[in-house]
């Protein structure tokens, strides 16, 4: 067993010897979360119990959960962030609060794996009088009562993003660091979204790194939540104890812990070493890529670079693809053929053409597959999708140099990038004027830069490359920098686009419980069933993402259905709610409904031992639906109205998208 593999098991033990039920991972694909595309951290599967409905295995869960958080693709390539990590946490749902949380993960980090509590350091929510939400002295006084029992004083210091350490252990921080919602700050959440403050932990690696010598930042405030590199956090404590109201803010009936840490983080600490990608989740994934390049790591920065984003995001896209995100331009699948893009094109900055990426993601099933067993499964799925999406995207870097040469070898336009007056400029001017070959090319803009990146996929690096590789030969000059800007304001431009057509589209209350999004949920089951007996048991849910307007939804099917298999589906849907239906829950366990033929289901990996079983029976004695689920439901069918498809369309490879609602009449 690897040390991380060993790290995981040891907190899942330590937790079920406090009376957790171990549960596991949720699929990085949310299930009816209509505000965001993934899973990005442990809390989200837990919402509707964090607000109050009760988890079939109780109130104390823990779990090793995958995560993917898109925002930094393009930023990966330093030592400490990543696209796909795996969160271990911990939940209290109404049960025990700050007092066993504090005493417990003290007890886990410094007892069990032995971690210096002189080189940890704590932040505390600072409180806001505008939300009526105080300081959190409590957790302070909790803190300081376990350095006690290890022999250090911690004293609690104010304002350190101004003054610094100040000798401080614990840190008061505003809402900006330390308060936890999945909107972020209190302004940001909707009604009805839980959060709360928070209490951070960070490992310091002052002594590693030497930054008081030569850090950039040497000369600055330095403290736990600044930007130096000295510390990384590595775990959190959320006290999910408020939910935002049209009013401002109320405490839950029952206060929640929701405490989280990052695997792959523990162990650069347990290492006293600050780069991730040195631990060994990524050891196999680094020796097969050095092997295939015949490059070492940590050697040239460039290539370390490469390393990087290519063992992250082989990583992160294998993930993705076992979860049902395969290459695509919608959606999810949108980010999984960035990921596998970005790859193919740093593994070029170590000499590599092809072939990597079906390598890498091998390793990477057999890393984890003992744990997530979803990926042995899907073996060759996963390989089969990453080796059709590096042949298409070979092909696309063939077309866009294709695309750069028509833009280059045009006439030649005396343009803005000129400065005939600069002797460099008219150096360059004599020497491509008495060269044999007076090749004119024209000038080429940032314009032209971007176009080949957003029409042809083809990424900004290879162009700055290319240009750079053509001034030389062609003594034609650019001034690289103000193509950069250039480009880069346009793609900043594009990202913010994407980004409010994304907030735009999946927009909705977090966790939705309104009886528009509780009945459209309720439709998805019984459309799920008519799709089952119109078109076969091969159908199974690929994906769901449902607001209080509409709902989509992605299921298995190979080809697009006819017109009349789908009013098939729409009939069957409103037959069952015009048949007065009545919907039960049953706890059962998942082994007697994995056996049972009339239950359907999908994801069965995501559920826990004890699962609910949700039954859709008409007054006529039919039983419509009868589906595995962890989410609310209508009481029956009166008041829903009539179920009407808008749109079926492919959504990837082997799997199709509806899009429907419900009208009342």
């Amino acid at each position: 067993m690897s040390q991380s593999q060993e790290l995981r098991t040891k907190y899942l033990e330590f937790f079920a010897s406090k009376w957790h039920e171990i549960v596991p991972s949720s699929s990085l694909i949310p299930e009816n979360d209509p505000t965001t595309l993934f899973t990005g951290s442990g809390m989200q599967p837990m919402v509707p119990y964090l607000l109050g409905e009760k988890h079939p295995l109780g109130k104390r869960i823990c779990d090793s959960q995958k995560s993917f958080r898109a925002g930094d693709i393009d930023d990966i390539g330093d030592n400490r962030h990543t696209t796909f990590f795996e969160m271990l946490g911990n939940w209290s749902l109404g049960d025990y609060f700050k007092e066993e949380q504090i005493e417990w993960i003290f007890e886990f980090y410094v007892k069990h794996l032995g971690l210096d509590p002189s080189r940890i350091y704590i932040s505390v929510y600072r409180g806001n009088e505008k939300f009526g939400i105080p300081r959190d002295d409590e957790a302070v006084q909790l803190w300081k009562e376990q350095f006690a029992s290890v022999g250090i004083e911690a004293d609690a210091v104010d304002m350190a993003e101004k003054h610094g350490m100040q000798g401080g252990r614990i840190f008061y921080y505003p809402e900006s660091e330390n308060w936890w919602s999945r909107a972020g700050v209190p302004e940001k959440m909707p009604v009805g979204e839980p959060g709360g403050p928070d209490s951070e932990m960070f490992w310091d690696f002052w002594a590693e790194l030497g930054l008081h010598e030569t850090s950039k930042w040497k000369d600055k405030p330095c403290h736990p939540a600044c930007d130096c590199g000295r510390f990384l956090e590595f775990g959190n404590n959320v006290f999910m104890q408020y939910k935002k109201t049209e009013d401002g803010f109320e405490e839950l009936a029952n206060k929640n812990i929701d405490f989280w840490w990052g695997l792959e983080r523990i162990v650069v600490a347990l290492n006293n070493d600050p780069d991730i990608f040195l631990g060994d989740l990524f050891t196999p994934i680094r020796d097969r890529i050095e092997a295939f390049s015949g490059k070492v790591y940590g050697v040239d920065e460039k290539e370390t670079k490469a390393f990087r984003v290519v063992m992250d995001h082989l990583r992160a896209a294998t993930f993705l693809i076992a979860d049902g995100a395969t290459p695509s331009n919608k959606d999810q699948g949108y980010f999984t053929r960035r990921l596998l893009r970005r790859a193919v094109r740093f593994a070029r900055d170590l000499g590599i053409e092809k072939g990597l990426s079906r390598e890498v993601a091998s390793v990477v099933i057999d890393e984890y597959k003992g744990h997530y067993t979803n990926l042995a499964a899907k073996r060759e799925m996963i390989l089969s999708e990453i080796d059709a999406e590096e042949s298409q995207f070979i092909t696309t870097l063939e077309r866009g140099l294709k695309e750069f040469d028509k833009k280059f070898n045009m006439t030649i336009q005396w343009g803005p990038f000129w400065n005939l007056e600069d002797p460099w400029y008219k150096d360059k001017l004599s020497k491509w004027e008495n060269s044999e070959k007076k090749e004119r090319t024209s000038v080429f803009s940032w314009q032209d830069a971007f176009t080949l990146y957003d029409t042809y996929g083809f990424p900004f690096e290879m162009t700055k490359e290319l240009l750079q590789e053509r001034s030389e030969s062609t003594w034609i000059v650019f001034d690289l920098d103000k193509i950069e800007v250039g480009f880069q304001k346009s793609f900043e431009a594009h990202q913010e686009k994407s980004r409010s057509g994304s907030e735009q589209k999946f927009k909705g209350g977090l966790a939705d419980a309104s009886e528009a999004t509780t009945a459209l949920h309720s439709s998805t089951h019984l459309m799920l069933a008519g799709l089952r007996k119109v078109l076969g048991n091969h159908v199974h849910q690929a994906g769901s993402n449902i607001t209080a307007e509409r709902l989509r939804f992605d299921f298995t099917h190979p080809e697009k259905m006819t017109s009349e298999e789908l009013q098939q589906v729409e009939d069957y849907v409103n037959e069952a709610i015009q048949s007065g239906l009545t919907v039960t829950m049953d706890e059962v366990a998942k082994t007697t409904a994995e056996s049972d033929p009339t239950i359907e289901g999908s994801f069965w990996e995501k559920y826990p031992d004890i699962v609910k079983v949700y039954s859709m029976v008409g007054a006529n004695g039919v039983t419509y639906s009868r589906e595995l689920c962890g989410w609310p439901h209508v009481l029956d069918s009166k008041n829903m109205g009539r179920f009407k498809i808008k749109k079926e369309e492919s959504s990837s490879r082997g799997v199709r998208r509806i899009k429907a609602v419900l009208i009342k009449d």
